[in-house]
């Protein structure tokens, strides 16, 4: 009874007096500025490595969205070969495709491999993609980005459409004639002998992906057709779904409405290496960049301790006064707790606030630094991009507080275990 008289007014468990005696115990005095120094330490770690980890992961989500749209918005999710004999057939399949539940559209294709010159430079390889002109409108990833021209007329004349990179690279615009020359031309009594032919140049797209960009020729397909000796045939379907990730679902049925045997290849089979090793990364990176914030709360360790051995005499009066070991515990949790959440929301508004600018930034370093940061040669993608999970924003924040809570237990059970004499002492 006499303890319990003794206990200080208002001294429940996380009450007002354990507030107040843990904020006087996180501010800065003139002989505790090296533990206040190790707490700022700890804030910052701790703020830094929740943004990075946002940041990183937002980028690294956006980077695979943004290929995906762009691979998937070219590609087919489907492409169908024919098995049997050749794919001259290729308008009524198509049309009996395009009437399945969940296909968007069915596009006969003729490619074949070229190398392209133009006004300037020695040539580069490109990929010709013979279409109608109906499907190329359909392709809304090219139709909706013509920067230059326009595909009213394509199939009717013999233009093409190139992307802005290869213009670039070749010296072309509207009206200038892009020379292809394929290896599979003209048979003579001499052997095979390499196709040579200019087209002009009728439109010129940009996707947004440097590799698509810099490498694809849109052809029409009747004169595709006749350029790699494939009069009255196709080569290829692709077939573009509603719903890419239900493929194996509407495979049946494209089967059945093909009427004809056709080897099938989906997106997950052509891009699989691609997309396995960005998701390796990403689970990489997410447990690497953990260790800042692991570094962050062993400062908060640090910190604790300290603080304990400097706030032994404070301890024992405490004690005295009636404090229970569970009273000073919790003073204790609470000084490292606070600068474990503080730090992580700080951390999660610079991590949003970098996400929603991260181009505007990486434009300014560019500038800064004179070089191009993020060369879309080298990342196929033209501009940063960054795509925050709600989930994923959680789990980090749900981390560094955990990790920030789990540092303060052991400092605060070794104080809550001094007694008042042992305190003395200790002090």
């Amino acid at each position: 009874m006499a303890q319990a008289a003794a206990t200080p007014r208002g001294a429940g468990p996380f009450s007002v007096f354990e507030r107040m005696v843990a904020w006087r115990y996180l501010r800065s005095r003139r002989k505790e500025a090296f533990i206040s120094v190790i707490a700022s330490i700890s804030f910052v770690g701790i703020m830094l490595g929740v943004a990075t980890l946002i940041i990183v992961m937002a980028v690294m989500n956006g980077f695979r969205a943004e290929l995906l749209t762009r691979i998937l918005g070219v590609n087919g999710h489907l492409i169908l070969q024919p098995m049997d004999r050749p794919l001259d057939d290729y308008a009524e399949v198509a049309a009996r495709l395009n009437g399945v539940g969940g296909v968007r559209y069915a596009i006969p294709l003729v490619e074949g491999q070229v190398l392209a010159s133009g006004n300037v430079g020695g040539g580069t390889g490109a990929l010709v993609r013979g279409i109608r002109e109906e499907d190329l409108n359909k392709v809304e990833l090219v139709a909706d980005n013509i920067r230059q021209g326009t595909l009213d007329g394509f199939e009717a004349g013999e233009g093409v459409a190139v992307g802005v990179r290869m213009a670039e690279t070749l010296g072309l615009a509207l009206g200038d004639r892009v020379t292809l020359t394929s290896p599979e031309g003209d048979v003579t009594p001499f052997g095979m002998t390499a196709r040579q032919k200019a087209y002009p140049v009728t439109a010129i797209f940009q996707v947004g992906m440097s590799e698509y960009d810099a490498s694809i020729i849109f052809m029409a397909l009747p004169e595709a057709q006749l350029y790699f000796n494939s009069e009255g045939a196709a080569q290829s379907i692709e077939i573009f779904v509603d719903d890419p990730d239900a493929i194996d679902d509407i495979k049946p049925l494209i089967e059945t409405a093909a009427q004809r045997p056709f080897f099938m290849v989906d997106w997950r089979q052509r891009n699989h290496t691609f997309f396995s090793a960005l998701e390796v990364e990403r689970n990489v990176m997410f447990m690497i960049l953990t260790l800042i914030v692991l570094v962050a709360a062993l400062n908060i360790i640090s910190g604790l301790f300290m603080l304990v051995k400097d706030k032994g005499r404070d301890i024992a009066i405490l004690r005295t006064m009636g404090a229970t070991r569970g009273s000073v515990m919790r003073i204790f949790v609470m000084t490292g707790a606070a600068i474990g959440v503080v730090g992580t929301l700080a951390g999660v508004l610079l991590g949003i606030v970098v996400c929603l600018n991260v181009e505007s930034i990486r434009q300014f370093f560019s500038w800064l630094s004179g070089t191009t940061l993020f060369n879309p040669e080298l990342y196929f993608l033209s501009q940063l991009p960054a795509k925050m999970e709600v989930s994923e924003t959680v789990s980090v924040v749900l981390m560094a507080l955990v990790l920030s809570f789990l540092a303060t237990l052991f400092p605060a059970w070794r104080a809550a275990r001094l007694d008042p004499v042992e305190a003395l002492r200790y002090e």
